[in-house]
């Protein structure tokens, strides 16, 4: 383990940190010695999606600084339904059903966690939940379950205006009942999940002190949306799956390289594991450089979650359909891509052969008008002036500039670009 960073200082640095109970003990506890910690899954889908990122995240985080994640697939609580962040009642699936689903999500998230040698354990909270006998688990539970406190809870607040049934109701006691099994039989000290599991997270931390007289600790992470307030994973076509029957790596590879400027830095942080050092320098990028950084951003996730194949894969069939720019060979150094095999596909560019041996610079206004970025010379201008127009890569900032035989490359050309997508390439013939 990292004794100069623990766990829970890639945590804050990263953004995963939304409540803890007791943060100075779990920090301490974090940092002296290796810890169990856990997380549920509800089964109700034969795949996670894309909102089970963050709680995927954290248990990888875990498992790399030391600590042992236990992933819990709640085959038992599933036959109740989590009521949190929900405005009506889950529809209730059979037992079948729920255990095809809690095989595949088994299956699933091997992918992100080492389940080999103990280093990790996958466990189904039916293995405990179904046999128990409802009049005792009532007696040595329930008993210690205030309805008032219960009723302050935000999962069931939010559903009294609706309607709360019976069943619904139960949850916070079996997910109570779970942080008690497994700080008894496993050792857990620690449940993790999203900060609208508080309420049952912290129900769980006082029913294990209760019957076990053992201190166990709560960490919430922030309910993601994106900076225009989009929830996490909704695209048009529906919800982002992870498994790739459901949405295809280039449609994940797709989704993440159309992130927002604004959640580039902030997703890189939760989702990859490059270095928070080098994704702090994302806030002094601009314009085609943050385009690279979302590149990054789509091949580290899509690396991650369907392997690195896949993920060159849909990086190179974006770079065809889209004209994506290489990735820079400085941008983020410790990210896999291996740009010396990617190269820009510039088949789908117009090109346009023009002679400068009668002039020695042309405006970069009637550049742009002759190769039909622009309809006119006027539109031309007010590309410029609102920032949208480049030159090789450079931001063209005065409608003054001029272009000339400098600006040639190697291959005598210029490459034009207006806005994000649409480019045209000058072959300058020789005089």
């Amino acid at each position: 383990m990292d004794i100069l960073k623990s766990v829970y200082d890639i945590f804050s640095e990263r953004g995963f940190i939304e409540q803890v109970t007791d943060e100075e003990l779990v920090k301490e506890l974090l940092a002296r010695e290796s810890v169990t910690c856990y997380i549920g899954f509800d089964p109700t889908a034969t795949s996670l999606h894309i909102g089970s990122l963050v709680p995927i995240m954290a248990l990888s985080h875990m498992q790399r600084a030391g600590h042992r994640p236990i992933a819990l697939v709640g085959g038992g609580t599933a036959l109740i339904g989590d009521p949190s962040g929900k405005t009506e009642m889950r529809q209730i699936l059979t037992r079948d059903k729920i255990n095809r689903n809690a095989e595949a999500i088994r299956n699933q998230l091997s992918r992100y966690i080492d389940f080999a040698d103990n280093k990790a354990l996958l466990l189904n909270n039916a293995d405990w939940l179904a046999g128990l006998n409802y009049i005792e688990f009532l007696r040595d539970v329930g008993r210690h379950f205030s309805v008032n406190r219960m009723l302050t809870a935000e999962s069931y607040r939010m559903r009294m205006e609706t309607g709360l049934n019976f069943i619904e109701f139960n949850y916070m006691l079996l997910q109570s009942y779970d942080f008690y099994y497994l700080s008894k039989h496993h050792g857990c000290a620690i449940q993790m999940g999203g900060n609208d599991q508080w309420g049952n997270i912290v129900a769980g931390v006082d029913l294990t002190r209760r019957l076990e007289g053992t201190r166990v600790y709560g960490v919430t992470f922030p309910l993601l949306t994106t900076s225009q307030g989009h929830k996490m994973g909704k695209t048009e076509k529906g919800t982002l799956w992870l498994d790739p029957n459901l949405t295809t790596p280039y449609e994940y590879f797709q989704y993440w390289i159309n992130t927002e400027d604004a959640d580039v830095e902030r997703f890189m942080a939760l989702f990859t594991y490059l270095p928070v050092e080098e994704i702090r320098e994302i806030s002094k990028l601009a314009d085609s450089e943050i385009n690279m950084a979302k590149a990054v951003l789509a091949f580290e996730t899509t690396k991650i979650t369907h392997g690195e194949e896949e993920a060159l894969a849909a990086w190179k069939a974006s770079a065809g359909a889209f004209n994506l720019r290489p990735v820079a060979l400085n941008l983020f150094p410790s990210s896999t891509i291996p740009r010396h095999e990617i190269k820009e596909d510039v088949s789908a560019i117009p090109t346009y052969e023009k002679s400068m041996q009668e002039v020695e610079t042309i405006p970069i206004a009637v550049l742009f008008q002759d190769v039909d970025l622009c309809a006119s010379r006027g539109e031309a201008r007010r590309l410029i002036t609102q920032g949208g127009a480049y030159v090789n890569g450079r931001q063209i900032t005065s409608i003054d500039d001029k272009i000339g035989m400098d600006d040639l490359d190697e291959n005598r050309e210029i490459r034009l670009r207006k806005g994000k997508k649409k480019y045209a390439i000058i072959r300058v013939r020789a005089s």
